[in-house]
């Protein structure tokens, strides 16, 4: 282990967070090595078993060189949410801290890290039915019209969301129903942040274009990679649509080319297009919503590491360090 990790203020936590594509798990690997550190996923998908391909989990090479927390533990049949992942992510924070480690989280997902360092509001489980009603009602309608109607029982999220953040929306539009009470409502009452801890954030923030390229680029790799054979297993297992696992960008692409219903290349397309959509929504919750203590505008490569982890030791290392 690192003596660098012995300089560190007590309770520190990296979090290198970033657009998908960005090179997050690289950056966290390579801090986790030099400072002998812990990587724990941040990232909504990838806490799920069946899809390492899909969501570009670290390798078993990867993981084996320093230690990963969170990373596919659970299995595509359940609801991984905010609140368990705050909690999970949080004895993860504990444990490393107790063995000497430095915990690292990484991921892209503002809500699971807004959990963590914010907290989150105490919203009471919502029922599968109203999920399952919530995605039929914007297939039905469109998502115009949805956040419309969205905006009836949630003022502020149906004026701030976009009509192709469909997750969101419907997200949003199910706790309204459920719960008689707007999800606004809710999250202006966040509950059970960390406020012990000691958060260096660090953004990785290429420009669009990059951005852009790279989502193609990995796509198209993870197609080398298996991620067919892996949709047709996680589709052989005839899970609810609903699942968090099931609506993983190129799940329900790859599903079309795997029925017949559409190419190859065009369940590509369609999944590059959902994914920049994606990243385009992350970077305006990042831009917005994390405040970065180092902010790296490119992607991340080995060439920048030496400038990164100096800008850290900087911001989190003592004098003495």
């Amino acid at each position: 282990m690192s003596s660098a990790a012995a300089h560190l203020p007590e309770k520190t936590v990296l979090v290198i967070a970033g657009p998908t594509a960005s090179g997050k798990s690289a950056l966290a690997i390579d801090l986790a090595a030099a400072l002998g550190g812990v990587v724990i996923n941040a990232d909504s998908m990838q806490v799920y078993r069946e899809l390492r391909i899909l969501t570009d989990r670290p390798s078993a090479a990867e993981e084996a060189r320093v230690p990963h927390r969170l990373f596919g533990v659970l299995p595509a049949s359940e609801r991984g949410s905010a609140a368990w992942w705050r909690d999970a992510a949080s004895a993860e924070i504990d444990a490393a801290a107790a063995t000497g480690r430095v915990p690292i989280l990484c991921g892209g997902t503002g809500l699971y890290l807004n959990a963590l360092m914010r907290g989150i509001a105490d919203v009471p489980p919502v029922p599968s039915e109203t999920v399952a009603q919530a995605i039929a009602r914007y297939a039905e309608i469109g998502g115009v019209a949805f956040k419309t109607e969205l905006q009836e029982m949630d003022p502020v999220l149906g004026s701030r969301l976009e009509p192709g953040d469909s997750q969101r929306l419907q997200r949003a539009w199910a706790v309204a129903r459920s719960t008689g009470r707007a999800l606004s409502d809710w999250q202006a009452q966040p509950t059970g942040g960390r406020t012990d801890l000691h958060f260096c954030r660090v953004l990785l923030f290429p420009p669009r274009p990059v951005s852009a390229e790279a989502v193609e680029v990995r796509f198209r790799k993870m197609i080398d990679q298996g991620a067919v054979d892996e949709v047709r297993q996680l589709a052989a297992l005839d899970l609810d649509r609903s699942l968090p696992a099931m609506r993983a960008i190129g799940v329900s692409q790859l599903i079309d080319y795997i029925d017949k219903n559409i190419s190859l290349d065009t369940a590509v397309e369609a999944a590059v297009i959902a994914t920049r959509q994606y990243a385009k929504r992350q970077r305006t919750w990042f831009r917005h919503q994390f405040l970065s203590n180092i902010r790296v505008d490119a992607q991340f490569s080995k060439s920048c590491f030496e400038e990164i982890f100096s800008e850290i030791r900087s911001y989190v290392l003592t004098p003495d360090s």
